[in-house]
């Protein structure tokens, strides 16, 4: 008997395909489906927490910076000298509050320092101790009211204004020299941007 070579099936006629069972077919369209939710949701979420995160940081900031009262501590270099209140380096109890518009800038000061301080820093801004009026108060009372300041204590109380041409700041000082070799210094230093 002879046998015949058997034939290649022709590319057209592909065998026929097992039927898929249910349970294959639901398998994979859960996997399909997961698939889409990891690649689309989770960055869609990751977003979302993102924006509310940014969100918060940003009423945060807007809460730091719209509170009233001084902040213990020293003002930065930078903001002693833009507002050209150079608080002599041995000075304490110095705390400051900054408030910015479009308008007007200010920078709220106190130290305690002691009589060569007081000099010291008078001399810095362009003034002098001689300068200082008694009973005069020239830091206005929303000032007062906005670094939570009252002049109401034992004094005496010393005051100046030190005017400077735009864009320099304008310097008003109370001293009180109630302890006659420390002195308690309040600036506003107010500029015009």
């Amino acid at each position: 008997m002879t046998t015949v070579p058997r034939q290649p099936s022709s590319p057209d006629e592909e065998p026929p395909r097992p039927a898929q069972d249910r349970a294959r077919v639901i398998r994979r369209r859960a996997l399909t489906l997961l698939t889409i939710v990891l690649l689309i949701g989770i960055p869609a979420g990751y977003l979302v927490i993102s924006a509310n995160q940014s969100r918060n940081s940003g009423k945060d900031k807007e809460a730091k910076y719209s509170a009233t009262g001084l902040t213990i501590g020293w003002p930065s270099k930078v903001q002693r000298r833009l507002y050209e209140t150079p608080i002599p380096g041995y000075s304490r109890n110095v705390a400051y509050y900054e408030t910015n518009n479009y308008k007007v800038s200010r920078l709220y000061a106190q130290f305690l320092t002691s009589n060569a301080g007081l000099d010291t820093f008078l001399q810095r801004i362009g003034s002098d101790t001689r300068d200082l009026d008694r009973d005069k108060l020239p830091i206005a009372a929303r000032d007062r009211s906005v670094a939570g300041w009252e002049f109401t204590g034992p004094g005496p109380w010393y005051g100046l204004t030190h005017a400077q041409k735009k864009p320099s700041p304008t310097q008003s000082i109370v001293v009180n020299r109630s302890n006659p070799d420390h002195p308690m210094v309040f600036v506003v230093s107010t500029t015009h941007p």
